[in-house]
């Protein structure tokens, strides 16, 4: 079927009907038009607003404009502020003088945190006064003032006394109805009036007028505190408009203290996370003085993954571990203290650095899939002068000799910890007496303005310039070289956190190793007491002899009851003397209180009282008894 222009109900086409629609209009505009051209007698002219209307118009936005203006200046300052004291400055300085002459700003003492229930009674403390003096005592120039206490403007020519520093809110008061009303009042309203003397403490002046305000401080939760704007005589009171922008300086101030507040308390439990993760002391074994530094990524960062730890090991042996867990997080933070304890753990069995880094990695795969971290691990023998280092994906460690020639160690980079089926490999090198070893993390050398194998050439020219200084006889301070190396950090190398582990190798002199072997037999206690007599008499430490052969004797006897394999002792001299017994059985010897009719459970209470130090380390072999004398020269 063909369809026709024209429909069923006969309309007409669709331009036909669109003119037809149209020519209405203009004949109805063209009606108009003339209608207006012709005056018609009985019209009278409307007048207009008047010249003051008009003016008191544009004076009213031009108002309207300004509040506008400052309450965006205004909240944007206090936004700005990240601690309590820089909000609470802001507040102040954003009020005085443009929008009041003083302002007193009271928060509730102490301020609760989150869901904490505030504690009671309910206490305000002043915690900032500022004011505009028109001239100082000494006839100075007007301006701004900050001080805490500063005496409430309410007249420029009143002396009036300070405000009260401390207000307890009485329940059901005048104040608390006030501040549970949440909106700010003009100081000559009924509420007010029998707030403000209860706030700002008996006999001070009240002002009169709309010449006060005071606003609430609420949070998100509760209110926790007040303020107090206040004008002079000299400039128009407060309008009804002035209580928003009060209401607005007020509300952005409570809630910047709520976040600041928040915030400190997660600094301080950052502080406190990091601070237990990380060792509280370096230890002081033989043969090796250490320094470590330890620096957060920036003040809003605080919590990271970096640690460094220093183990003694057995045979005056000490383990360097530095390490760094991805992410600046708590997260982080407990990830690391987990890898950090499972170190430990591991440093404790004696295992070599490959097998340390093998169950770490191991460890990291069952805290989570995507738990990655780096670390080198160190095994310092100041007996044979050799260290043995295993790495994961680190940094390599830098060595600064005694000559000052820094050189980058050569050790195999290693897959990061978490990766999972990667074997770690470990190499062995010299350690010479007098050189430093400096463990570090990729904070230290890495940036956004440069690359890490920039940073560690720069870190290993840095080392070997203050090298020259000292001499090539005589090492650099510990302290102060781990001091001269954070230097180097520019204002744009802080984007990750820093932990800093420094190893001056001192080492121990062949001459002051005596080592031996036992055989397991009822005469070894009895030899090794001669052993150790002539050593002490060949090191001029006769005077030691009695209690070092007791000692001794004691020692001996408890291992060769135990041992299947011969018994190994050795004496170390340095700046004390150090006596270890190792044998086969992974027994550990545990002290105990013998009886009156016991023979025997006596020996490790002697070498308890006699010794300054003394302890037990089981090994993947074994164990080693070991204690210390102090010497006597």
């Amino acid at each position: 079927m063909t369809e026709h222009p024209t429909s069923h109900e006969g309309r007409q086409p669709l331009a036909a009907r669109q003119q037809e629609r149209t020519r209405p209009r203009q004949q109805d505009a063209a009606a108009a038009a003339a209608a207006a051209a012709i005056p018609s007698p009985a019209a009278t002219p409307n007048p207009g607003p008047g010249p003051a209307a008009v003016a008191e118009a544009q004076a009213a936005t031009r108002r309207e404009g300004d509040r506008l203006r400052f309450v965006g200046a205004a909240t944007r300052r206090i936004a700005r502020g990240i601690d309590l004291d820089e909000i609470v400055l802001g507040l102040c300085r954003a009020s005085v003088p443009t929008f009041s002459d003083a302002i007193l700003v009271y928060l509730r003492d102490p301020l609760p945190v989150g869901d904490e229930r505030p504690v009671s009674p309910f206490v305000l403390r002043l915690r900032r006064s500022d004011r505009l003096r028109h001239t100082d005592e000494e006839g100075g120039e007007a301006g701004p003032e900050s001080e805490r206490l500063r005496p409430l403007l309410t007249d420029p020519t009143a002396d009036l006394m300070p405000a009260a520093e401390l207000c307890e809110v009485r329940a059901g008061g005048a104040l608390a109805e006030v501040l549970r009303g949440v909106r700010p009042v003009f100081g000559d309203s009924a509420a007010a009036r029998a707030a403000l003397p209860e706030l700002l403490g008996a006999g001070r002046p009240v002002p009169t007028g709309h010449r006060a305000i005071l606003a609430p401080l609420r949070g998100r939760r509760r209110v926790i505190g007040a303020a107090v704007f206040v004008r002079s005589t000299e400039r128009p009171p407060f309008e009804a408009s002035d209580l928003l922008v009060a209401a607005q300086l007020a509300t952005h101030t409570a809630l910047g203290i709520d976040k600041a507040v928040l915030y400190g308390r997660e600094a301080y439990i950052a502080d406190e996370l990091q601070r237990t993760m990380l060792p509280d002391s370096l230890p002081q074994p033989t043969g090796v003085r250490l320094a470590s530094r330890y620096l957060p990524a920036a003040e809003t960062a605080r919590v990271g993954g970096d640690w460094y730890d220093a183990i003694p090991l057995p045979g005056s042996r000490v383990a360097l571990v530095v390490g760094d867990v991805m992410g600046h997080s708590m997260t982080s933070a407990a990830i690391m203290g987990q890898l950090r304890t499972t170190a430990q753990t591991l440093a404790q069995l004696d295992l070599p650095p490959q097998e340390v880094l093998h169950h770490l990695d191991e460890q990291a795969q069952r805290l989570g899939s995507d738990r990655m971290a780096t670390c080198l691990y160190a095994v310092y023998d100041p007996v044979a002068h050799r260290i043995t280092i295993a790495n994961a994906g680190h940094p390599p460690p830098v060595l600064l000799h005694l000559g000052g020639r820094a050189e980058v160690l050569r050790v195999p980079p290693g897959a990061p910890i978490g990766v999972g089926g990667v074997d770690f490999e470990a190499v062995e090198l010299d350690a010479p007496a007098g050189a430093t070893l400096l463990l570090y993390t990729d904070g230290l050398v890495e940036s956004r303005l440069r690359d890490v194998w920039t940073g560690i050439e720069q870190l290993r020219e840095r080392l070997a310039a203050t090298a020259q200084l000292t001499g090539p006889d005589h090492s650099p301070p510990l302290e102060a070289l781990c001091d001269d190396v954070l230097d180097m950090l520019g204002p744009g190398d802080r984007d990750d956190d820093i932990a800093l582990l420094a190893a001056r190798f001192d080492g121990i002199a062949p001459s002051d190793v005596a080592y031996w072997y036992l055989e397991p037999e009822d005469a070894a206690p009895g030899r090794a007491r001669r052993l150790a007599r002539r050593a002490l008499a060949r090191w001029g430490l006769d005077e030691m002899s009695d209690e070092v052969e007791l000692l001794v004797s004691e020692v001996v006897t408890n291992a060769v009851r135990y041992a299947e394999r011969p018994v190994t002792l050795r004496l170390l001299r340095t700046d004390i003397l150090r006596c270890e017994v190792g044998d086969d059985s992974p027994q550990l010897p545990r002290q105990r209180r013998a009886r009156e009719t016991d023979e025997g459970g006596r020996g490790l209470f002697l070498v308890n009282r006699l010794a300054r130090r003394w302890g037990a380390t089981r090994l993947s072999t074994g164990k080693v008894v070991w204690f210390e004398m102090a010497t006597r020269t």
